[in-house]
């Protein structure tokens, strides 16, 4: 097997250098309305060229701005997080909280403030709020890296140089599943299943068209019946979906997920199916999610040939937690990207084109044909059918 030994992005940034500047970090949370999304909070605390000078929470009472204090090292407490932003001026602001009814406010006022952003996902509940984001953080000139952590695992980056170089042949077509736990259906492809069409995209560019199937039950799709969600996280509907993605090349990406409460996630990921063998790569934070590959034409083991672990030599950043180095290589590519004067592994616009595939879904059911990218209808779908 192939080995390759990588660096992450920004690995330099982990050590401390003379000239190298240090970073004023701030943490946005909110108790109660998504608390601090999946570590957002706590991952400057590996990172010794960035200090916490402040934590806001409006939801927390004075023991719980303590214990966020604590848990972040932040310098001071805020109820306000305008208030934050405008005495503290911090240079990077972690938005944790999970919940997206405040995302545009948050990432606005960040942005206005000068502040690159560390954002938790998915981006949006919708397109026009995706829209407006994108273009606050754009106008101001900041870095937004969204948590899409699956974008720096090594596993993952060695997969996308593995279809880039054709070691499978050429791509003939992908195929991804949510978690299909009890979420699954429409509240499975915004949580979860979002990690599945951002890896479309890793491997295959941008989707030109979506072709969709939803139902609840097997009776087709009502935009009135929204399915329940454990969180706000914008409308939902339908409990199995089925969607054709196409892309550049006249390669086909289907992204399906189904309720059935399975208790475990073994399917969760996406299987790319080439004309000389098969990568199936599980969706899992590093150093979880080893991928496979079976180097055979007909898709099935053949003699001797069978599914092998895709191995990969990989250093992390020294002192970076091994439950945490997800969040670590993303904020060290933030950094390194504010720098560079680049791109994030996960920009403002990456974020909204998994919205942009989502709304597809949806919309594409709802007209009973495909749709074009991008989208002309920015509304959700599932709100501009409700009158």
């Amino acid at each position: 097997m192939r080995r390759r030994s990588f660096l992450a992005a920004g690995l330099a940034l982990a050590a401390p250098a003379a000239a190298a500047k240090t970073y004023r970090a701030a943490v946005i949370g909110h108790t109660g309305r998504g608390e601090y999304g999946h570590g957002l909070d706590t991952v400057w605390r590996a990172i010794p060229r960035v200090e916490v000078v402040a934590v806001a929470d409006a939801g927390a009472d004075q023991a719980g701005l303590a214990a966020a204090q604590q848990r972040t090292g932040a310098e001071r407490t805020y109820a306000d997080y305008r208030e934050m932003l405008a005495k503290e001026k911090p240079d990077i602001v972690s938005i944790g909280p999970r919940h997206m009814d405040q995302r545009v406010e948050m990432v606005s006022a960040a942005a206005q403030a000068g502040a690159h952003i560390y954002c938790e996902k998915a981006f949006a509940e919708n397109l026009e709020d995706a829209d407006r984001m994108v273009e606050a953080v754009q106008k101001a000139g900041v870095k937004l890296q969204l948590a899409h952590q699956m974008r720096m695992s090594p596993f993952v980056r060695e997969v996308a140089r593995m279809v880039r170089d054709g070691e499978i042949g050429v791509i003939q077509e992908v195929r991804g599943r949510g978690k299909e736990d009890s979420r699954a259906g429409g509240e499975d492809m915004m949580v979860l299943g979002s990690h599945i069409l951002d890896d479309f995209r890793i491997l295959l560019g941008d989707p030109q068209w979506v072709f969709a199937h939803v139902t609840h039950d097997g009776k087709e799709l009502d935009p009135k019946r929204r399915t329940p969600t454990r969180e706000p996280v914008g409308p939902t509907a339908g409990r199995e979906i089925a969607a054709q993605f196409a892309f550049p090349g006249g390669v086909h990406a289907y992204f399906a997920s189904k309720q059935n409460d399975q208790t475990h996630s073994g399917r969760f990921g996406v299987h790319i199916y080439g004309s000389r063998g098969v990568i199936f790569l599980p969706n899992a934070i590093y150093p979880n999610g080893q991928p496979l590959i079976l180097r055979s034409p007909s898709w099935h083991p053949e003699g001797k040939s069978g599914w092998e672990p895709i191995e990969v030599a990989f250093t992390p950043p020294p002192g970076a937690p091994e439950h945490d180095l997800a969040n670590v290589l993303m904020a060290l590519d933030l950094i390194e990207a504010i720098e560079q004067n680049r791109k994030p592994a996960c920009s403002e616009v990456d974020g909204r084109w998994t919205i942009e595939m989502i709304s597809g879904v949806y919309g594409s059911q709802l007209a009973g044909r495909p749709l074009q990218f991008p989208l002309r209808e920015r509304r959700h779908p599932l709100t501009y059918t409700d009158g």
